[in-house]
C-alpha cells in the first residue's frame, strides 16, 4: 500500500510546518471502529421484528431519492441500499412526510421473508434488535450506502418482572471485537472498495401483496420458520 493514500486526505496545515518523518508506516495501525463511537449523525440500518429501516442520516445525505433497491453479498455479507426510479424492478420507498416538519423521515418496511433470509444466513436471534453502520460512496458512477452485515450492534432484550420484553440499550458486540481496535489500515481500506453488481443479489420489499401471491407467500414464509 502506498504510504501517500491516507495523507492525501488530511487537509492543508495552518500552523507550522509538520516533522518530516519518512520512517513512519503504517504497519501494525489499525482503524477504530466506527461503532465504538456515538454515532446519531453516520448512516444506519436496523433490523427488527421482521421490518427494517435505514435512519434519518441516510435519507439526508441523499435528499432527493425517494425509491431505493436492496442488494446482499451472501458470500461477503455486505448488504448495499442504492437509490434507483420508482418504476424499477424491485424498488420501494424508503421514506415518508413527517406531518409535523414536512421533511422527510425514514420509512419502517415490514419484510418477513427477507428478515427470515437474514436472520437464516448470519444466524442472528430473530428476538434481538440488530443495527449495522454504513458508509455512502461512490462506485462506477453509482451512490449507494454499504453495509458490513458482520459488523453488528446488538440490542438484546430484556424482560424485567412483571413487564414487557424491551430492547435493552446497550448494545454487545461480537466476541472477536474484544481484543482489537479496529481492522489493520490495509484491510480497512480494502473493504471500501465494491463492485456493485458483483455477486449481489437484488431484494423487493413490499407492504402490500396481490391477493394472487398472498396464498404463495404465506406458504413460503411458514417453509422458513420451520
Amino acid at each position: 500500500m502506498e504510504e501517500s493514500s491516507f495523507a492525501s486526505t488530511v487537509p492543508s496545515v495552518r500552523d507550522d510546518d509538520p516533522i518530516q518523518d519518512a520512517s513512519f508506516s503504517y504497519a501494525g495501525y489499525q482503524v477504530v471502529r466506527g461503532e465504538f463511537f456515538a454515532h446519531v449523525n453516520e448512516p444506519s440500518i436496523v433490523f427488527n421484528k421482521c421490518k427494517v429501516s435505514v435512519n434519518t442520516a441516510c435519507v439526508n445525505k441523499l435528499a432527493e431519492v425517494n425509491y431505493v433497491q436492496i442488494l446482499v453479498n451472501p458470500d461477503e455479507m455486505k448488504l448495499a441500499v442504492m437509490p434507483c426510479r420508482e418504476d424499477e424492478k424491485d424498488s420501494f420507498l424508503w421514506c415518508g412526510i413527517d406531518r409535523k416538519t414536512g421533511r422527510k423521515k425514514p420509512r419502517e418496511i415490514t419484510c418477513r421473508l427477507f428478515f427470515a433470509k437474514i436472520v437464516q444466513l448470519l444466524d442472528w436471534n430473530p428476538e434481538y434488535r440488530y443495527k449495522i453502520l454504513g458508509k455512502l460512496i461512490q462506485s462506477n458512477g453509482e451512490y449507494l450506502f454499504i453495509f458490513d452485515l458482520t459488523a453488528t450492534e446488538v440490542y438484546q432484550r430484556v424482560q424485567l418482572d412483571g413487564e414487557k420484553p424491551k430492547s435493552s440499550r446497550t448494545p454487545v458486540f461480537p466476541a472477536e471485537w474484544q481484543n482489537q481496535f479496529g481492522l489493520p489500515v490495509e484491510e480497512h481500506r480494502r473493504s471500501k472498495q465494491v463492485n456493485i453488481f458483483d455477486g449481489y443479489v437484488v431484494f423487493g420489499l413490499k407492504n402490500s401483496v396481490r391477493p394472487e401471491k398472498q396464498r404463495v407467500i404465506q406458504e413460503s414464509e411458514g417453509a422458513i420458520n420451520e
